[in-house]
């Protein structure tokens, strides 16, 4: 009676530790106890079970020696893992009576024959779901199996054990969530952005939290802000278009990421990076709006400053000459798809080293100011004046109906210079050297009327200062840079070994074959790296360098063609571009002929190509010999075609076989409708004169697909292959690009 009374009474305790949630050692100790007083000589064993691993170990406890606690660790659970493994793979109880026979121990039997163990009684530890949390053992040190009421007895030892297991879990869990929850709110708390959560299941979405750098950023006091919408931040200037892609962000429930110009509460301006994410229930259900805000004002401001540095001269507040170069590119393409005029002036102040070396350069500086703002005042809009260095300014004129009109306001900027400046109580005078360029035909790349402007400013110099001068072409004097590249040309054309030719494929416009290529000459020089074609050819054509450089680029074309026919896999005629110079020299024809027999190429693959500018010294001259070139098997070309003024004649007068429109059609050929206009006109009025076009500086896929929809013959450009040298090219693909690269 004594005994069943205790038995009772360590139930009872059990049932108020796991009630009271103490530590789960203290209440495995109980539950022990109890056990020990309903089969005195049992040694009780707890397992907890490793759902990752699927795998039991001992709870460590003074009942165990360190070694064996030590052995049963990790063990895998399943079918023969003595009686606790056994028990676990089954769940239902299993009974060794005596561990020296039972085969299912003979793994762990040295380890209990060690711990003077014979009998293990394991019956696992399950929820009501069934799900496995470990073991529940008793030892004794002698073999025994139990009986009924010993079974029943496991049975609730058992159940108890799983209990204390799901509340210690619970407790564990609740703790976390606790801790993570506090970690959490510290966190918002110590942020330097504003946190803010709004309830997304009332109407108009209140705020039911701010953090305190919310407070500090807006202005405002908690009372002010919580039950409010989030749009009391929104002002005047506020984006319409962020505040749009928020609304809809809410409404569909989705994350959104804006840049808002918001207002604090004493209605100064704040730019501020938002991010809003949804929170869902385990439902499913958006229950809240989480807000983050980052005030940018300072990076917005600071990026403004270095946006405004980089383009503009700190000094004066005139943009810079990468603003100047910018505008040049767009007024010249410009200028050359609508036969426009686009004019460039560069200013020189004449006397300016004087003033600033005789009074101080805080006087220059001032000066240069000044000059700034007078030559500011008689321009209009869309024409852009800038600081080049120094005393030196450039001027953009992107749309001028004619010359008289550029000379008009020269006239007006040299007059608005006449007046003294009026600097620390000095009347100072200064005027400028103006010189001034404009696209033209010969013009071929926009950097060009910039070094043109400045040769005819040094020509204004030369004629007295205080007036300006137009570019008049080769009658202006070479700059000292270009009279030292053309001895380097010189010298580079006598020993023959700082010239490479690459080629460019021409391609089938539908299918992308490879039917031709294009000759085009690259030099390295041997301090300079690689010199751009478009500062030394134009410097050739002025010095007649371009003669001997000409002659060797058709020498070393036709060779490298009939390399290409030799190996058997590439038969493609190969263009050359020839210059007017070239073309018109005596002796030009044979020279022709001489390549073609020296390197042993067939004349049907090779073509030249020529510009209008062939014409100059007479179109008769030139159509006959285009003429002998046919009769030779040699195809001719006209290059650049539409970028002159009477292409549609020569079209028509000229025996070539072939027109290759300009890449300025090209560029915006999707997007411009005039541009997509002449182009087509272009294409069938070839055709219908039997002439094959050929459209150059393609890049996209789209311009690829105009052109196929057009019926231009033939493409070139990036889009299939950039310029490459011999080597590279025997390795490319009968077709470009290849599919890999048109997915």
């Amino acid at each position: 009676m004594i005994d069943e009374l205790s038995s009772m009474e360590a139930q009872q305790e059990v049932h108020e530790l796991i009630a009271q949630q103490v530590p789960l050692g203290e209440t495995l100790d109980a539950i022990a106890r109890w056990i020990g007083i309903i089969l005195p000589e049992a040694v009780v064993a707890f397992m907890r079970y490793d759902p990752r691993h699927c795998t039991l170990s001992l709870t460590p406890s003074r009942r165990f020696s360190l070694r064996y606690t030590q052995r049963l660790q990790d063990i895998p659970v399943g079918p023969g893992v003595a009686s606790f493994g056994t028990a676990a793979f089954l769940r239902q109880p299993v009974f060794t009576e005596d561990i020296e026979t039972d085969p299912r121990w003979e793994a762990f039997r040295d380890a209990a024959r060690a711990e003077g163990l014979r009998a293990c009684w394991s019956s696992p530890v399950l929820t009501t779901r069934g799900e496995l949390l470990g073991t529940f053992g008793t030892y004794f040190r002698y073999p025994i199996a139990p009986g009924e009421p010993s079974r029943r007895k496991l049975r609730q030892a058992a159940a108890l054990v799983a209990l204390a297991i799901l509340r210690d879990r619970d407790i564990s869990e609740r703790k976390r969530q606790e801790a993570s929850l506090r970690l959490l709110q510290r966190g918002i708390e110590a942020t330097p952005n504003g946190v803010v959560m709004a309830d997304a299941l009332r109407p108009d979405t209140p705020l039911v939290y701010a953090n305190q750098a919310f407070y500090e950023m807006t202005g405002y006091r908690p009372e002010e802000v919580l039950g409010q919408n989030c749009r009391f931040l929104q002002g005047p200037e506020t984006d319409p278009d962020a505040v749009e892609a928020t609304r809809r962000a809410l409404t569909e429930r989705s994350d959104v990421d804006v840049t808002l110009l918001n207002y604090r509460k004493d209605g100064s301006p704040f730019w501020n990076r938002l991010s809003i994410s949804p929170v869902f229930d385990e439902h499913d259900t958006c229950t809240h709006f989480i807000g983050i805000q980052q005030d940018i004002t300072q990076q917005r401001d600071h990026e403004a400053q270095i946006a405004y540095q980089a383009t503009h001269d700190l000094l004066t507040g005139l943009p810079n000459r990468s603003v100047l170069d910018e505008g040049l590119e767009q007024a010249f393409a410009r200028a050359r798809r609508q036969g426009a005029l686009a004019v460039v002036m560069h200013f020189d102040l004449d006397g300016f080293k004087t003033i600033n070396e005789g009074l101080g350069h805080h006087v220059g500086n001032r000066l240069l100011m000044a000059v700034a703002e007078r030559l500011r005042q008689p321009l209009a809009e869309g024409q852009t004046l800038a600081r080049l260095t120094g005393d030196e300014f450039g001027l953009l004129l992107p749309d001028l109906p004619d010359r008289e009109a550029a000379n008009a306001l020269a006239d007006r900027l040299i007059e608005a210079l006449a007046a003294p400046f009026e600097i620390e109580g000095r009347a100072l005078h200064i005027s400028a050297s103006i010189g001034i360029a404009g696209s033209d035909d010969t013009t071929r790349h926009a950097h060009e009327l910039l070094q043109r402007a400045d040769l005819a400013m040094g020509e204004a110099k030369q004629q007295g200062r205080n007036t300006w001068q137009w570019y008049q072409g080769n009658v202006q004097r070479i700059s000292r840079r270009n009279v030292l590249l053309r001895h380097d040309l010189q010298v580079a054309l006598q020993q023959g070994d700082q010239f490479e030719l690459h080629y460019q494929p021409v391609v089938e416009a539908g299918s992308g074959r490879m039917r031709g290529l294009e000759a085009l000459l690259r030099w390295h020089h041997p301090s300079r790296g690689m010199v751009p074609p478009g500062d030394f050819i134009p410097l050739a054509e002025q010095t007649g360098q371009i003669i001997p450089l000409g002659r060797w680029v058709l020498e070393r074309a036709c060779r490298d063609a009939a390399e290409l026919l030799a190996d058997g896999r590439r038969m493609l005629p190969v263009a050359v571009n020839i210059s007017s110079l070239q073309f018109r020299r005596d002796g030009f024809l044979e020279g022709v002929q001489q390549a073609l027999a020296e390197s042993g190429l067939p004349p049907e693959l090779l073509e030249l190509e020529v510009t209008e500018s062939v014409l100059l010294d007479g179109a008769d001259q030139a159509i006959t010999l285009i003429d002998r070139l046919k009769a030779l098997g040699i195809r001719v070309a006209l290059d650049d075609f539409g970028t002159g003024f009477s292409s549609l004649s020569y079209l028509r007068d000229l025996p070539i076989h072939k027109v290759k429109l300009d890449r300025a059609f090209i560029q915006d050929i999707t997007t411009n409708r005039s541009n997509a206009a002449i182009v087509e006109g272009i294409i069938t009025m070839s055709h219908h004169m039997d002439l094959v076009v050929v459209a150059e500086g393609i890049e996209t896929r789209e311009q690829q697909q105009d052109l196929v929809r057009r019926q231009c013959d033939l493409l070139q450009g990036y889009r299939f292959s950039r310029p490459v040298p011999l080597a590279r090219l025997k390795a490319l693909p009968d077709r470009l690009p290849e599919p890999a690269d048109d997915r």
